[in-house]
């Protein structure tokens, strides 16, 4: 029962963290600066590397250490499976980046929608992967997964939670610099993250019966976090052209090796 609460709480830490960067909304005055706003998706890029690498890819290449020379295979597998994942679903589900006025996903045109609401399915699609992260990780410790724990568990949710704090920030203050209610900006911020204890509840579902396979849903979910970041966070944090800065590379360094500490010291 103990561990049964644990991973309740565990589960709802990271969308604690996206709840409480969109609270900010309410604090701010007038617009985010560009600089923070880089810094801030370069530091949530540098957690998901290192979370994707200590968390995820390690553990999985632990767990299938008995296939000797091809014990690469699962990890191998399951990275390219979920950004693939990823990449049909940044194809098909409209949304909009911060830095862009042009809307993706080939159902965008199918019916109008706001630009806040693509805003918060972009980031919407970020937390996909965040949320099945812990959700995979906890199912391992649960089920007694090698190099697998609890408290590296509870590390990886908080790691989580801390870079999905700028995450809210990012997507709720934007929006209300562009007129939209701080209370409906705080409403779409928390929503994006509501997706990641429902992904993580599902992963701990389906790894139930699938525990065999534990090392392709960990790298699947290390994929899915990559591409993420590769394809969305990097180029908004460095930016182009004129307004190419190093707060994005500066911020990726701290929130590396922040989540690195924390996989390490806790885990």
């Amino acid at each position: 029962m103990e561990r049964i609460i644990q991973t309740a709480i565990g589960l709802l830490i990271p969308f604690i963290g996206t709840m409480a960067g969109s609270a900010c909304v309410f604090f701010m005055r007038g617009q985010m600066k560009e600089s923070v706003q880089k810094s801030l998706l370069g530091f949530a890029s540098g957690v998901m590397v290192a979370a994707s690498v200590w968390s995820l890819l390690i553990p999985a290449l632990e767990a299938s250490s008995e296939m000797g020379k091809l014990a690469f295979l699962p990890a191998a597998v399951g990275t390219a499976g979920g950004m693939l994942f990823l990449l049909c679903l940044d194809h098909l589900i409209p949304h909009l980046h911060l830095t862009s006025d042009k809307p993706e996903g080939v159902l965008r045109g199918k019916k109008a929608i706001s630009r806040s609401i693509m805003l918060c399915l972009a980031v919407t699609l970020h937390n996909i992967p965040e949320g099945m992260a812990p959700g995979v990780v906890f199912a391992g410790a649960l089920n007694g997964g090698e190099g697998m724990s609890m408290a590296g568990a509870l590390a990886l949710a908080i790691g989580i939670a801390v870079q999905n704090f700028p995450e809210g920030a990012v997507i709720s203050m934007p929006l209300a610099s562009e007129g939209e209610k701080k209370s409906k900006a705080f409403l779409l911020g928390t929503l994006s993250g509501a997706v990641e204890p429902v992904m993580a509840l599902i992963t701990i579902f389906l790894t139930g019966f699938i525990s065999n396979l534990l090392p392709y849903l960990l790298s699947f979910a290390a994929g899915a976090m990559l591409y993420v970041v590769v394809e969305e966070l990097i180029p908004e944090a460095a930016g182009d052209g004129d307004s190419h800065t190093n707060h994005g590379s500066v911020g990726f360094g701290i929130g590396f090796i922040l989540m690195m500490i924390l996989d390490v010291a806790l885990g």
